[in-house]
């Protein structure tokens, strides 16, 4: 999200008081669930976490209905300051940090610890919350990730630490990447292409490695995994089309993981002449 549309979620009606009090509350409560939503959040968490700020700003008469990339709120129908808003969330990556900190700041609006002035003040430092560990902490963890699938799925200390180094430059690609704004579908092509072309390379040159144990070790971070579990919990919440859309991201994300290790193993046979090396 830019800057510029990040700005537009603060409603005029702070600073001109030209906008409705119901729809100053309706914004924010769809601001505070938008950030959660893209976050990671569940879809009954985000549906309760909006359905809560409504309440605690004196809003009874409303309708609130989430999917995965979308809002949809209403408040006080059969009046004159009626107001509806649809705000559309893409999907973006799993933020644990911010999660908590939306959540924190959604049971201090419930407590009445907030002023609505507040609120929007509060969600600005949440939309800015990183996920802790920053950029370096991020390819560390990739890279002790991948050495650890690695080894525990049967490589050996050795591929493991090849892993390591893989998954380290498998982070540092999908940094690059995001912060060009890339296709996550390209994104999940390349990196999974990346690590097998790696692990490859290291067996041509006669590294002496089991490939097949890196490559699997190497492509976990990309696996989808939470989008997966949250999908067949929001099946089992009763939220069919959220679970179907979430299911379909990690069914499409995996089939990019598999086109990409496919497509670089096949070029590698193709240039070596030979049978598969793994």
């Amino acid at each position: 999200m830019s800057e510029k549309e990040r700005k537009s979620d603060k409603p005029e009606s702070l600073e001109k008081n030209n906008v409705s009090e119901s729809k100053t509350i309706l914004n924010l409560a769809i601001s505070v669930g938008e950030v959660l939503l893209k976050s990671g959040g569940e879809i009954y968490r985000v549906q309760e976490t909006v359905s809560r700020i409504l309440e605690s700003y004196g809003i009874k008469d409303y309708h609130v209905f989430v999917i995965t990339n979308g809002i949809f709120a209403t408040v006080y129908e059969q009046r004159e300051d009626a107001g509806s808003m649809v705000r559309y969330v893409t999907i973006g990556e799993v933020n644990l940090e911010r999660v908590a900190k939306i959540n924190q700041l959604s049971r201090e609006i419930w407590e009445k610890k907030c002023t609505v002035q507040e609120a929007y003040e509060r969600l600005e430092q949440c939309r800015e919350a990183s996920n802790g560990a920053g950029k370096r902490g991020q390819i560390l963890a990739c890279g002790v990730g991948s050495a650890g699938f690695c080894y525990l799925l049967g490589g050996r200390p050795y591929d493991a630490m090849m892993s390591f180094f893989l998954g380290v430059l498998l982070e540092m690609f999908l940094l690059i990447a995001s912060k060009h704004h890339m296709s996550r579908i390209i994104m999940n092509i390349l990196g999974s292409a990346l690590i097998t072309t790696g692990s490859l390379m290291l067996y041509a040159v006669g590294a002496g490695i089991l490939s097949d144990k890196i490559i699997i070790g190497g492509i976990i971070p990309l696996v989808p995994g939470v989008a997966l579990t949250t999908g067949i919990r929001d099946l089992f919440g009763g939220d069919y089309l959220s679970g179907s859309i979430r299911l379909i991201d990690a069914l499409l994300t995996g089939m990019c993981i598999a086109i990409g290790v496919g497509a670089a193993i096949k070029i590698f046979q193709l240039l070596g002449g030979g049978g598969l090396p793994i």
